[in-house]
């Protein structure tokens, strides 16, 4: 299995999987054993226990008999006899019962010994008892006592010895099982640890392996960095597998490859800066010579366009007075214009209302002509009348007396009117002919205006355009100067690309490459392309100076 194929993160996880594993196993058999041992202690003790108590009940059933037989041999009432015997079988029985129980519960060699032993003395105790019983019921106590303390008393004293030395063969048994617990649990210790001290190993072992499976690459990527950095770009070292580490080696492999190619692209960069600024070098001083006769003849060119542009302002300065002035002669013409109209309107008003007078005076005369008949009828009814109309009579001769005044002032009045209509009207005629001479002559100083008009802004536009050309060539002297002081400034970045490149090739060349290695690119110097700027400028300003010179010909 490939751990390189491995994240290492599962690596780690695998690693500290194992190591926990191993734990958990050296912990649980820990336990199992601990356990297994503890419960073989408390077993054996309990057995030691349960002997011990038992050993205890037949010492004390013995010894229990044996003071209700002596009891009984001291008794020489029927009843408390039989009570006594009574107590002796019970304790007899409960002997019996727990030296059962003893052999029963699993019995030593040494222990069947004793248990024997026991049973021995207690088969020899049965006569003596018997006999004791027999003198008990015979009432020969004295003799039971004697049988009871010669006979019985010995036996019984040695069978409790032996109980004691079975009780004292539990408590041994006891100590024996205590240091024998404590022997296993030392055993089981030692045990535990040699499987921990295998475990630790086996532990060390994988971490050592599983901590060179990451550091081995990593000494690998450290490698290839401290060789990019040393400049050594001629390797295309990579790394199989799926890891963080083969992705950092594949990374920094993708990064050495990318230097290479631009340490390889700048060396070429270097070359094309150094003949580039070596051609630069070469064209700053042609152009440097002819910018100076460019400048020259500028100079003179200017000096020439002044005393033009002088000349020039001061026909249209003339011209603008002159224009002027005839702008003034028109409006006064208009003005007198205006005038004769308003007197021909004027005369014209007079015409009509002459005639409007002669019209009113003929409708006088007309109505003076009828109060007159008028009159003269109211005189015939009057002298019809008689006397009663004499009053009326003269009342009518009063009227008719001032309808014919009226008639003769009318007459008058019309012979003047009709005479000064003729004289209007000879007016008029008169301001007629005026007005349209005012006319003639308003239009003709119009005509003039437009003219010199014309003349001023011709002559504005040629002092513009004069203004411009001057303007224009005085910015090409500028500009010509400033290509002068980008000449020599091109010509110093020309020398300082030269150092610069040449420093560039030497910082370039602490990278170690393959032969021929990188691609060709061309580089325009930005001070050439300045320069062409400059050259363009120069040509446009150029042009729209002669077209204001062709323009300022065409006005002329």
């Amino acid at each position: 299995m490939n751990l390189r194929n491995l994240r290492i993160g599962t690596r780690l996880a695998v690693g500290f999987g194992v190591i926990l594993t191993m734990l958990i196993v050296l912990l649980a058999a820990d336990s199992f054993f601990s356990a297994n041992n503890r419960r073989q202690m408390i077993a054996g003790l309990e057995l030691s226990n349960t002997k011990s108590a038992l050993a205890a009940n037949m010492k004390s059933s013995l010894l229990e008999g044996g003071i209700a037989l002596r009891n009984i041999g001291l008794q020489s009432d029927v009843g408390e006899i039989d009570k006594l015997k009574l107590i002796s079988k019970t304790h007899r029985a409960r002997f019996v019962e727990a030296r059962d129980k003893l052999i029963a519960s699993g019995v030593s060699e040494q222990e069947k010994t004793l248990i024997a032993s026991i049973n021995q003395l207690d088969a020899e105790t049965e006569a003596p008892n018997k006999e004791a019983y027999k003198m008990i019921l015979e009432f020969n106590s004295e003799e039971a006592v004697k049988v009871i303390a010669t006979k019985i008393d010995p036996l019984q004293q040695k069978a409790v010895l032996e109980i004691n030395k079975l009780v004292e063969l539990q408590a041994k048994s006891a100590q024996d099982l205590a240091a024998d617990t404590e022997l296993r649990g030392k055993h089981l210790t030692m045990i535990l640890f040699s499987i921990c001290a295998v475990m630790l190993l086996i532990g060390a072992a994988f971490s050592v392996f599983m901590t060179r499976s990451i550091t081995t690459p990593l000494r690998d990527a450290l490698g290839i960095a401290q060789r990019v950095a040393a400049g050594e770009l001629a390797f295309h070292e990579g790394a199989n597998g799926s890891d963080e580490i083969s992705e950092l080696i594949n990374a920094l492999k993708e990064m050495n490859d990318n230097l290479h190619r631009i340490v390889s692209e700048v060396r070429v960069g270097t070359d094309a800066i150094a003949t580039a600024s070596g051609e630069i070098s070469a064209g700053n001083s042609d152009l440097s010579s002819r910018t100076e006769t460019q400048a020259g003849a500028l100079e003179e060119t200017a000096s020439s366009m002044e005393e033009i542009t002088a000349t020039v302002k001061h026909n249209a300065d003339n011209a603008r007075q002159a224009n002027t002035l005839v702008i003034s002669a028109s409006d006064f013409a208009v003005k007198g214009g205006r005038e004769v109209g308003q007197v021909v309107h004027t005369m014209n008003s007079i015409k009509d209302s002459s005639r409007k007078i002669v019209d009113i005076i003929s409708v006088i005369d007309g109505i003076a002509f009828q109060t007159n008949i008028l009159a003269l009828n109211a005189a015939v009814e009057a002298a019809r009348a008689g006397e009663q109309g004499r009053g009326f009579a003269v009342v009518a001769s009063e009227v008719r007396n001032l309808a014919q005044r009226s008639a003769s002032a009318a007459k008058e009045i019309k012979t003047l009117i009709g005479d000064s209509v003729e004289k209007v009207d000879a007016g008029a005629k008169m301001v007629d002919a005026a007005g349209k001479t005012m006319e003639d002559i308003v239009s003709s100083v119009k005509h003039v205006a437009d003219i010199m008009s014309e003349i001023t802004a011709a002559g504005q536009e040629q002092s513009a355009g004069i203004e411009e050309v001057n303007r224009a060539i005085t910015q090409m002297d500028e500009m010509t100067q400033q290509n002068a002081a980008l000449v020599e400034q091109a010509a110093a970045a020309a020398e300082s690309m030269e150092e610069q490149a040449a420093a560039l090739a030497r910082t370039v060349s602490a990278f170690k490459l393959e032969q021929n290695a990188g691609v060709a690119r061309l580089v325009r110097p930005a001070k050439s392309i300045a320069a062409s700027e400059m050259a363009k400028d120069d040509s446009s300003l150029i042009a729209r100076a002669g077209r204001l010179m062709h323009i300022m010909k065409s006005d002329n």
